[in-house]
C-alpha cells in the first residue's frame, strides 16, 4: 500500500471514507513525519493532540454509520498567522511570544467544522513580511529541495508562507493554509513544486487572521495538486458577518466543477510580463504552458497590461502604509511582550517594546509606511499609489474583454539560497514582480508546478482569473497539471 503520508487531501479523505485505513492511522503517520523533520524548522508548534482528536471523531462517526464531514480524517498544517484557540499564535514575531488566543479565526474554524485536524502551527516570515522565510523570529524555514550541483546550500522555501510550502512539499502534511498579500501563497508554491491558490479578495474571511495589509491580505490553500486545493478552498471560504470585506456569496462546488477541457477558453498572454533579464528557462516554461493550454482546447491571445511596471512600487507603498497602521496595536500594553526599562514612562515602554519585539524587515516596512502616510508625503506617495492601483485594476478589466484567464510565470527564478538576497531588500522585493498586480486588483490567481530548472529545482506557472472565477483558474491549472505530469519530489535529507 502507498505510504499514507504520500497521499494528498483527496486520497486521505476517500480512503478514510471507504475504510482502506483509519483516520487515526493517518494522523499517527503524519505526526511521526513532523517529529522527524525538525531540521526544516517548518513547524513552530506541534499539536498532535488536535490531529488525534479530529481523527478519533472521524473514526467514531464512520463506525456509527454516520455521514462523514468533507475533510474527515485529513490532518493539515495551519500558518501561524491564523489565531487558534488555546494554541500559541505569534505571526513568527518575538513581540507576540506568549500570546495564546481565546478565540478561533473564521478560516481555521471552518476547517475544523469540516472535520480537519491540526498537526501544528507553521513558521512564516514575521507578520507575513518577506519572500524567503528568513524574517521569522524563530529561525529560517529550510526548503526540502536541494540543487543537483553537488552543493549543500540551504534553499529558501519562498515567503511568507514558507513553512506551509516546505511542510507540504516534504510530505509533513497533505495540505496547509497560507495567506497571500502580494504573492505569499503562489511564490512559495512555485519554489517548492506544489500548488497554491489565492482566491478573490473577500472569498475567505480575514477575521482572526493577524493583519499585515488589510486591503490585500487573503487566505488560501496550499496542497500537492489542483484538486486538493479545490477541496480545501471549499472548506475555507464563505461569508462571515464579522469581516466587513467578506463577500456574501454561496461557496461554489469547485471540486465537482473541475475540468481540464478548455474548449472555448481564451487565455491572455500579457506582453508586459516579459521582463528584462528573465532566465531562458522561465521563458521556455511559459511557452510550454501556452502549448499545453492550446492542447487542452484554449485559444491564445496577446493582451496588454500597460501599468504593470508600476505595480511593484505601488504595492510597496500601499502595503507598508497599511502595515504601519495595523501594527500600531503592538505596544506592550494588551498582549505579547512588554519591555519596561527601569524608570521608563509610557512612551519609553512603547519604543523599547517595539524595538525589541519587531524584526528588521518589519521595522523597515513600518517606517516606510509611516513616512508615506505622513502629512507632507501622503499625497505624493500614498494617494498616487492608490491611483496607480485603480489603473492596474482597469488594465485587467480591459483584458477581460478579449480573454478569460491570463497565463504568466509565477516567479522570475527558481528558489535561491538562504542569505543570497537578504542583504538587498530591493532584490528580494522583485521576487513578487509577477504576483503583485493580481493582488492589487483582488483577483483569483494560482500557481501550479510546470517543471524543473537545470539545477533540478521546481518552476511554477501562474493562472490569473476574473473576479470570482476561481473555477476557471482551477480548470486551467488542472489542464497544465495533467500535461506537465509533474511528479518530482525532494529526496528526504532531513
Amino acid at each position: 500500500m502507498t505510504e499514507l503520508t504520500d497521499l494528498g487531501v483527496a486520497g486521505i479523505r476517500d480512503g478514510v471514507r471507504d475504510g482502506s485505513f483509519t483516520a487515526r492511522e493517518v494522523a499517527d503517520a503524519f505526526i511521526v513525519k513532523v517529529s522527524q523533520a525538525k531540521a526544516l524548522n517548518a513547524f513552530l508548534v506541534e499539536t498532535p493532540e488536535h490531529a488525534i482528536a479530529a481523527a478519533t471523531a472521524a473514526d467514531t462517526a464512520r463506525e456509527a454509520g454516520e455521514t462523514l464531514k468533507p475533510l474527515a480524517g485529513v490532518p493539515i498544517g495551519m500558518k501561524d498567522l491564523f489565531c487558534t484557540k488555546g494554541v500559541a499564535t505569534t505571526a513568527a514575531s518575538h513581540i507576540l511570544e506568549g500570546f495564546t488566543p481565546t478565540y478561533e479565526s473564521t478560516v481555521s474554524q471552518n476547517l475544523w467544522d469540516a472535520g480537519a485536524g491540526m498537526l501544528g502551527k507553521l513558521n512564516m516570515d514575521q507578520f507575513a513580511m518577506g519572500s524567503s522565510n528568513e524574517t521569522s523570529a524563530f529561525g529560517n524555514v529550510i526548503s526540502p529541495w536541494k540543487r543537483n550541483d553537488g552543493g549543500n546550500a540551504s534553499l529558501a522555501p519562498g515567503g511568507s508562507s514558507g513553512g506551509s510550502s516546505s511542510a507540504v512539499a516534504a510530505r509533513l502534511c497533505p495540505g496547509a493554509t497560507g495567506t497571500d498579500t502580494g504573492g505569499s501563497i503562489r511564490q512559495p508554491a512555485a519554489f517548492t513544486g506544489i500548488s497554491g491558490i489565492k482566491p478573490t479578495y473577500g472569498r475567505c474571511s480575514r477575521w482572526g487572521t493577524i493583519a499585515f495589509a488589510s486591503s490585500l491580505d487573503q487566505a488560501g490553500p496550499m496542497a500537492r495538486d489542483v484538486k486538493d486545493c479545490a477541496i480545501l478552498l471549499e472548506a475555507m471560504a464563505g461569508f462571515d458577518a464579522k469581516d466587513g470585506t467578506s463577500l456574501q456569496l454561496d461557496v461554489p462546488k469547485w471540486e465537482a466543477g473541475l475540468s481540464a477541457n478548455l474548449n472555448g477558453l481564451r487565455v491572455g498572454i500579457p506582453k508586459e510580463y516579459r521582463v528584462d533579464g528573465m532566465p531562458e528557462e522561465i521563458e521556455a516554461l511559459w511557452q510550454q504552458g501556452i502549448d499545453w493550454l492550446k492542447d487542452a482546447g484554449a485559444t491564445i491571445v496577446e493582451v496588454s497590461l500597460p501599468h504593470t511596471k508600476y505595480a511593484l512600487p505601488a504595492y510597496y507603498i500601499i502595503a507598508p502604509a497599511e502595515a504601519s497602521s495595523n501594527l500600531a496595536r503592538y505596544d506592550g500594553v494588551r498582549y505579547g511582550i512588554r519591555d519596561l526599562p527601569t524608570g521608563a514612562g509610557l512612551q519609553d515602554m512603547y519604543a523599547a517594546t517595539r524595538a525589541d519585539g519587531f524584526g528588521p524587515e518589519v521595522k523597515r516596512r513600518i517606517m516606510i509606511g509611516t513616512y508615506v502616510l505622513s502629512a507632507g508625503f501622503y499625497d505624493a506617495y500614498y494617494t498616487q499609489a492608490q491611483k496607480v492601483r485603480t489603473l492596474i485594476a482597469r488594465d485587467f478589466e480591459k483584458a477581460w474583454e478579449t480573454c478569460d484567464v491570463l497565463l504568466t510565470p509565477t516567479a522570475p527564478s527558481a528558489a535561491f539560497a538562504l542569505g543570497e538576497k537578504s542583504a538587498d531588500p530591493i532584490a528580494m522585493y522583485l521576487n513578487d514582480v509577477f504576483t503583485v498586480p493580481s493582488s492589487l486588483a483582488g483577483l483569483p490567481a494560482m500557481s501550479v508546478p510546470g517543471g524543473l530548472d537545470k539545477q533540478g529545482l521546481p518552476l511554477g506557472l501562474q493562472i490569473i482569473g476574473k473576479p470570482l472565477d476561481e473555477q476557471g483558474v482551477l480548470n486551467a491549472g488542472l489542464a497544465i497539471e495533467q500535461r506537465a505530469g509533474f511528479t518530482a519530489r525532494p529526496e528526504a535529507w532531513w
